[in-house]
Parts: C-alpha cells; sequence; structure tokens
C-alpha cells in the first residue's frame, strides 16, 4: 500500500478459491451447468403454473411466485460467472464484481423480505381469518411486493464499500461479496464497517424471532426459512478470515445455490392445489 495511486487503479481481481485441474473443472462445470438448468425449470414451473390458473392467484401463491422470482434472479447472479471461471479465466472487472455484488445481496435481502412476507401472510390467515381480507387487499399486496428496500439496502452498502481503497485484487472466494473485498482487500477498517455489520445482525436477529414466531403456523414456510438461516449463519462463521477456507467457499456457494433450487420443491410438494396443478399438467404432456 505504499503507492495510492496503484491503489486506486485496480480494475481487475483475480479469484483465487477454485485451484483444480481441467478435468476436476470439467466435472464441476458439468455438475453446475445441470444444478443452474434445473434451478431455472422447477422454479419456471411454479411461476407459470401460478400465473396461468386463476385459483392460485391468491396473496400466499402470489408471494410464492415472487419468491421463485427472486431465486431465478440470485441464481443469474452467481452462476453465469461461476461458469465462466470455470473455463480457465479467474479474472473479473470491478464493474462486473460489483454488479454480482448487487445481485446477489438483493437477492439475499429479497429473500428475507419475501419469507417475512409469506409469514404474515399465514399469520393472518389462520391466527386472524377474520381481519385477512381487509388487510391482504391487492393493494397491500402490491405494496409487499416492491423490492425498494432490499434494492436501496444494498445500494447503500455498496457506496459504502467503495469508499475503502484497495490494497489487493485476489480474491479468496468463487464469487465476489460485499464482505471478502472490505475485509480483506481493504487498506484499512472503519468504524463504519463495524456499524453496517452490526445493524445488520441486529436487524436479522428481529426478523428471525418474527419469522419464526409467524411460520410455526405453516411448515413449508418453517422448512424453508429454517433451511436459509442455517446456510446464512454457517456463511457468515466459516466466511471468517480464520475459518476453514474450504468449508467457507462451500457454505458461501451453499447459501446462493441450495434454496432457489429447494424451494420450488418444497411448496410445490407440500403445497396441495399447486401440487394437483403440476400432475394436471404433467398428464396432458403424457396423452
Amino acid at each position: 500500500c505504499n503507492d495510492m495511486d496503484n491503489i486506486s487503479s485496480i480494475i481487475m481481481f483475480t479469484f483465487s478459491g477454485l485451484d483444480e485441474s481441467w478435468t476436476n473443472r470439467l466435472i464441476i462445470f458439468v455438475f453446475t451447468l445441470l444444478g443452474f438448468i434445473l434451478t431455472i425449470v422447477l422454479n419456471l414451473t411454479l411461476i407459470v403454473i401460478i400465473i396461468l390458473h386463476r385459483t392460485l392467484h391468491e396473496p400466499m401463491y402470489i408471494f410464492l411466485c415472487n419468491l421463485c422470482i427472486n431465486g431465478l434472479c440470485g441464481s443469474t447472479g452467481f452462476y453465469p460467472a461461476f461458469l465462466y471461471t470455470l473455463t480457465g479465466s479467474n479474472m473479473i472487472s470491478l464493474s462486473n464484481c460489483v454488479l454480482q455484488i448487487f445481485v446477489i445481496m438483493t437477492y439475499s435481502l429479497c429473500e428475507f423480505t419475501n419469507l417475512t412476507v409469506m409469514a404474515l401472510d399465514r399469520y393472518m390467515a389462520i391466527c386472524r381469518p377474520l381481519h385477512y381480507q381487509t388487510v391482504m387487499t391487492r393493494v397491500t399486496i402490491c405494496k409487499l411486493l416492491i423490492w425498494l428496500f432490499p434494492c436501496g439496502t444494498t445500494g447503500v452498502s455498496i457506496s459504502i464499500m467503495l469508499r475503502y481503497p484497495l490494497c489487493g485484487s485476489h480474491i479468496d472466494r468463487l464469487f465476489c461479496q460485499n464482505w471478502a473485498l472490505i475485509e480483506r482487500l481493504a487498506c484499512q477498517e472503519d468504524i463504519v464497517k463495524h456499524i453496517v455489520n452490526g445493524s445488520f445482525f441486529v436487524w436479522f436477529n428481529l426478523l428471525v424471532a418474527f419469522l419464526i414466531l409467524c411460520m410455526s403456523t405453516c411448515l413449508p414456510h418453517l422448512i424453508a426459512l429454517v433451511n436459509f438461516i442455517i446456510l446464512t449463519i454457517f456463511d457468515a462463521l466459516f466466511g471468517s478470515r480464520d475459518g476453514p477456507k474450504v468449508l467457507g467457499k462451500l457454505m458461501s456457494v451453499a447459501s446462493i445455490v441450495i434454496p432457489p433450487f429447494i424451494n420450488p420443491i418444497i411448496y410445490g410438494v407440500k403445497l396441495t392445489p399447486i401440487r394437483t396443478q403440476i400432475k394436471k399438467h404433467f398428464q396432458q404432456i403424457q396423452s
């Protein structure tokens, strides 16, 4: 960090999180591509089913459709860049790295807000059925579907991140992460970083308490919630500077890959109306 001009001129980063032979890269590429395709198919199936059938045009299924759309966004933010990395190019520009951070961080926050809204919907439907129709109006649903809060929070976080001069260009991860750039590449730490992290975890803990209270009324939502929370916590724990590197890399990827893949399966199997419509469509295709 002797020359600030050289620090500020860093516009390319190198991923050093994947040091594998070409044979292993090919195997990983095939399974990654298969996972990406399956994730797209599973989420699109639920989205199309919900859009086509008017009987599913209810708040619960509209929010589920939004959850699947968010899953597609998160997967698109990770898979293409990772597949490109597997072809041999470990380089990524600063602009593309910031874009990936924005997409993935927005996905993570949207996942929390989506689960929160779905929890509120199930809580009102089961515990306050007499007030459900007056509360969950079309106007309310449209307001709850707005992604303004996650996008705004992500934008503020990235603007804070870009204030830090960078002393390195090697990212010891499989994709760009906000805290990976700040903690590992920033020349100095700032009180702002700790304030942001502290605020996030306070908000996270309050949200978890609310979600567990509300989602205890519906098993599929509780499964989706626990799955996402466990992966997020493990990512935070093992993604630290002193944590096991291999495990940290796997958990950081798992928190992006698993929820978009598992959520459509959970809701497609557990929710009878969706399961029924899927069976009808498969029967029509077979006949």
